[in-house]
């Protein structure tokens, strides 16, 4: 992987299903609150410890990086963005090291920290928390094990098809990657990718080549005894 848009497509299947079970098990459509003091993002009665990461603002349709505000918050809630500020150097990808950034229809805080959760060397979720200026970011750990859990062929595929729809990706690193973190077996069979999802069954991923680039062509489903 050696662009931006390759550890993206890498990292968006996991951070999807995270993202979706977040919503189901913790936010749970609640009101949020945001205690930088404490380190902590509240949802209901229930609290996470969090790490911020970085912030929209709508006057200058810019992402700033955590690493690079002012506002001067403990370092402890600072540590995740200065660790993938960190990768983005090793791995040369310059919007993790960039400490302005302009947002555009592609790019946003929701890509960004896509990649940054994706990348972290722990399980963590990630909210968008809206006020009048804009929105801050921010990632949280201490939720039940579930929300990490592999998903089921009918998630894996409708997942796939909300990506593949939603986003420019590189379909290939995409299916890969989400196969491989699910724990799924798979096999390429000539274009085809076909994945082993246990008693349920098996998937049978076509691709075709356009441009010299694997897409996704079709999504079969071939269910099990």
């Amino acid at each position: 992987m050696n662009n931006w848009n390759d550890v993206f497509s890498a990292n968006l299947g996991k951070m999807m299903a995270i993202q979706i079970a977040c919503g189901e098990f913790v936010v749970k459509n609640r009101n949020w609150n945001v205690d930088f003091d404490k380190g902590i993002i509240i949802f209901g009665d229930d609290e996470y410890p969090l790490q911020f990461l970085g912030s929209e603002a709508n006057s200058s349709n810019t992402w700033l990086w955590a690493w690079e505000n002012i506002n001067g918050f403990d370092e402890k809630i600072l540590s995740l963005a200065k660790s993938i500020k960190e990768k983005g150097i090793k791995l040369n990808l310059k919007l993790l090291t960039t400490a302005e950034i302009d947002i555009t229809d592609e790019l946003n805080g929701h890509n960004l920290l896509i990649v940054a959760c994706g990348l972290a060397d722990k399980n963590y979720c990630y909210y968008r928390g809206p006020h009048s200026g804009g929105a801050i970011f921010v990632a949280f750990s201490g939720v039940a094990e579930k929300v990490f859990s592999l998903v089921d062929v009918r998630k894996f595929i409708d997942i796939t098809m909300k990506c593949i729809q939603q986003f420019s990706l590189n379909h290939k690193i995409f299916i890969e990657s989400f196969l491989e973190w699910n724990k799924n077996k798979y096999e390429w069979q000539e274009d085809n990718i076909v994945a082993n999802f246990g008693n349920s069954g098996k998937l049978k991923i076509e691709f075709e080549k356009v441009e010299g680039n694997f897409r996704i062509k079709n999504i079969n489903f071939e269910g099990g005894k």
